[in-house]
C-alpha cells in the first residue's frame, strides 16, 4: 500500500477529524463492513463452523503428534525435570529443530507445559502426561497408543471400503482375509502380545471402577468369560462377566453367547456386562459412535444401547433386576439376573 498523503484542515473531509467523526463517517460509508467486523467480534457463526470443520479436518495430525511423541520416548526423556528442547533433541537422537517443533505443538495441547527460563524456554510434564504417558506410570496407556497408531490407523485407512462392503478390512489393512476378528488380531506373537498389553492399559484405569459398580460380594463363584466361549463347555458360576466381548459379535453371534451362560448357570444366577453404550436412540456419545465404526472396521460387531443390551440378556433368561451405572468414563456396567 502506498504511504497516504497528508491532508490539511479544509481538505474536502479527507483529514483526521474527531474519533467521534470517524465513527459516525466509518458507519455511514461502510456499513455492511461494519456489520461484519460486529459480528466477527461477536462470533460470527460461519466462522465457529469453519472453526469446527478445522478442527475435524486437522484432528488426525493431533492423534499423530501423540502417537509419535509417545514413540520417541519423549515423555519418558521429561520425567527426570523440565529440559530445554535442544536437551530433549540430544536425549531422543532426535533433530533439534523437528523436536521443537514436536514439543511445541505438545506444549499447546497441554501434553507437556511450557515454562520461560532465563535461558530460554524449558519443558515440562502436565499431570496428564505424568498419569497416562510415563511407561512406568501405572495408569500407563503408552501399549493402547502402540497398538492403535499401528493396527487401527491402518484399519481406519479403510473406512470407506468398511461402510460401501459393511465388513471388516483387516484383507486390505493387514493382509490377514477372515471372517473371525481374532485371527487377524492375533497374526503374530508380537501383535498378540501388543493387544493384550493394550487391553491391560485398558483396565489399569477402568478395572477398580468396573469392580466396584455394584456390591458384587454375594458372589461366591465368578466366571469372567474369555477363550474359545463359543465351543468350550461353560463352568457352572454364580456370576458370569462378559467385558468388553459382545461389542466384537454380531446380534445373532452375541445372543448364542449369552443363551450358552444362560443355560450354564441355574436360578439366581447374575450376569455382569461392561461395554460403551449409546445413548437412546444411538446418537453418540462421539467416542462410542467412533469405537462402532472401528468394530465395523476390526470386528463383526457394534456398540449398542442400554435397551439393546437389556433386550439381549432377557432373551437369554436374565430378565430380573437390570440396572446400568456409568464408570466415569466411556464404559458403563450393567447388572442383571436370571
Amino acid at each position: 500500500m502506498g504511504k497516504p498523503r497528508p491532508s490539511g484542515r479544509n481538505s474536502g473531509g479527507c483529514g483526521k477529524g474527531s474519533a467521534k467523526e470517524q465513527k459516525l463517517l466509518s458507519r455511514a460509508e461502510f456499513p455492511a463492513q461494519g456489520e461484519k467486523m460486529a459480528e466477527a467480534a461477536e462470533g460470527n457463526p460461519e466462522d465457529r463452523d469453519f472453526r469446527i470443520l478445522m478442527d475435524y479436518t486437522h484432528g488426525f495430525m493431533v492423534s499423530q503428534v501423540l502417537f509419535t511423541a509417545s514413540d520417541l520416548g519423549l515423555f519418558d526423556a521429561l520425567a527426570l525435570g523440565p529440559m530445554d528442547a535442544a536437551a530433549v533433541a540430544r536425549a531422543l537422537g532426535s533433530s533439534p529443530r523437528g523436536t521443537r517443533l514436536l514439543l511445541e505443538t505438545c506444549a499447546s495441547l497441554g501434553l507437556v507445559q511450557w515454562e520461560d527460563g532465563m535461558g530460554g524456554p524449558t519443558f515440562a510434564l502436565t499431570r496428564l502426561s505424568r498419569l497416562f504417558l510415563l511407561a512406568g506410570s501405572p495408569l500407563s496407556q503408552c501399549s493402547m497408543l502402540r497398538y492403535l497408531a499401528g493396527t487401527t490407523v491402518q484399519c481406519w485407512g479403510e473406512l470407506g471400503g468398511a461402510v460401501r462392503e459393511g465388513r471388516s478390512q483387516y484383507a486390505q489393512a493387514v493382509g490377514v482375509a477372515t471372517w473371525e476378528p481374532f485371527k487377524a488380531i492375533y497374526r503374530s506373537h508380537a501383535e498378540r502380545l501388543l493387544f493384550m498389553q493394550a487391553l491391560q492399559d485398558t483396565w489399569s484405569v477402568y478395572g477398580e471402577r468396573v469392580l466396584t459398580a455394584f456390591d458384587l460380594s454375594e458372589f461366591r463363584v465368578i466366571c469372567d468369560i474369555g477363550g474359545d466361549f463359543f465351543r468350550s463347555r461353560l463352568p457352572s458360576a454364580d456370576l458370569y462377566i462378559l467385558a468388553r466381548v459382545l461389542h466384537d459379535w454380531t446380534d445373532a453371534d452375541a445372543a448364542r453367547l449369552l443363551g450358552r451362560i444362560g443355560r450354564a448357570g441355574g436360578r439366581g444366577t447374575a450376569l455382569l456386562l461392561v461395554e460403551a453404550v449409546l445413548t437412546p436412540g444411538g446418537c453418540g456419545p462421539v467416542r462410542t459412535l467412533l469405537l462402532s465404526l472401528t468394530m465395523l472396521l476390526q470386528t463383526q460387531g457394534r456398540e449398542r444401547t442400554e435397551a439393546e443390551y437389556q433386550n439381549m440378556a432377557a432373551a437369554a433368561g436374565f430378565t430380573r433386576c437390570f440396572q446400568c451405572r456409568p464408570t466415569g468414563g466411556d464404559l458403563n456396567v450393567m447388572l442383571t439376573r436370571k
